[in-house]
């Protein structure tokens, strides 16, 4: 195992600690156009054994799908295109930049449930199949490998719910690429109060009665209450919400414009999203990893903390897996820190430059 420490050094202020939560502007190189699409899958089985007739899985691309190809997972109620905030992807995807979409294929799917996938939204509401992180990774491998004839990756990038994602792939299918990046992730169960939180979120949309068990006319208003309550409470960082609202009258400011804000997207929705990471567990399939790994954490994430000594511990059954350990600094944002590349992508290039292709 190589543990690591990255200092970071960014401007401070309100804008940035809120850029966890949405994308600010920045100046960065511009990357190509991007490309939009849909595959559908027929009768996709989910791992309960239910099926759907037609899986819509909607998709982003940058650059030429003869270069190589990395992957990017987005996080919980997250989607494709919002890898492209300036924070993400205008630090990685433009002209001479790490990632630089001239010379990679870069995709970047909509998880199963989210974004302009198939998602309960679309009608089916509380009816649609329950879903896991696996059947997500089955289905983001099957629109590579079928729809997009991708046969190989160089990388796989997943941040948050993405991380997570990228620990099962790269078990799962460890053939499949050279470098796996979980970002603000543990391959361990979920579990503690990450999902104590979690339950806590869903059960607030549950046991609303405008909920109605998921047919409602109008949004549930414990919706965006419950999400900025979990928000406040997983994401932002000790220090860095601190820096920002060091007084009770400019918490207060900071909470309002939170529960006040427009609040797009589905109660359903993000309570399915929510709860699929419920038996999330890639602990047991470690030692199957052949890729070469850099988990990418920050000392102030909230939901995985690293005074739990998981990741230290697991990391060792890795045959090639390292650790970016992110100090928590008045300029960190706990979670939400690996969400702003700056903080790594000197890491990820130095990586792709040494790590050995394996064979396809």
């Amino acid at each position: 195992m190589r543990l690591r420490f990255s200092l970071a050094h960014c401007a401070a202020g309100l804008a940035l600690l809120l850029s966890a939560w949405g994308a600010i502007a920045a100046d960065a190189p511009t990357p190509p156009a991007a490309q939009e699409g849909d595959w559908v899958v027929k009768d996709f089985v989910f791992s309960t054994g239910a099926v759907l007739p037609a899986l819509r899985l909607h998709y982003t691309t940058l650059g030429d799908p003869k270069n190589e190809a990395v992957l990017i997972l987005h996080g919980t109620t997250g989607s494709g295109t919002g890898m492209l905030s300036p924070n993400f992807g205008g630090e990685l995807f433009g002209p001479g930049q790490v990632l630089d979409a001239s010379r990679y294929f870069i995709i970047l799917p909509d998880a199963l449930g989210t974004g302009k996938s198939s998602k309960p939204s679309d009608g089916l509401r509380a009816q649609f199949p329950n879903y896991n992180y696996d059947d997500m990774v089955s289905a983001q491998y099957r629109l590579l490998t079928e729809h997009l004839q991708v046969k190989h990756l160089r990388a796989i990038v997943g941040n948050s719910m993405g991380g997570m994602q990228t620990w099962i792939w790269a078990q799962k299918y460890p053939g499949m690429m050279d470098v796996a990046v979980p970002m603000a992730s543990l391959p361990s169960a979920m579990g503690g109060r990450n999902w104590m939180l979690r339950r806590m979120l869903t059960e607030s949309i549950r046991q609303d009665p405008e909920w109605q068990g998921g047919d409602y006319s109008k949004q549930p208003r414990s919706w965006q209450f419950a999400s900025v309550f979990f928000n406040s409470a997983t994401i932002g960082g000790n220090q860095g919400l601190f820096k920002i609202a060091p007084t009770s009258a400019k918490a207060d400011a900071l909470l309002q414009q939170r529960l006040s804000a427009p609040f797009p997207g589905d109660a359903n929705d993000h309570l399915y999203q929510w709860e699929s990471s419920r038996d999330y567990d890639p602990s047991k399939g470690l030692e199957q990893i052949s890729a070469t790994v850099l988990a990418i954490n920050s000392a102030d994430d909230e939901r995985n903390p690293p005074e739990l000594g998981i990741l230290e511990r697991e990391i060792k059954r890795v045959k090639n897996g390292h650790v970016l350990l992110i100090p928590g600094s008045p300029d960190t944002f706990g979670h939400g820190t690996t969400g702003n590349a700056r903080f790594w992508k000197k890491d990820l290039a130095e990586l792709l430059e040494s790590a050995p292709r394996v064979a396809k």
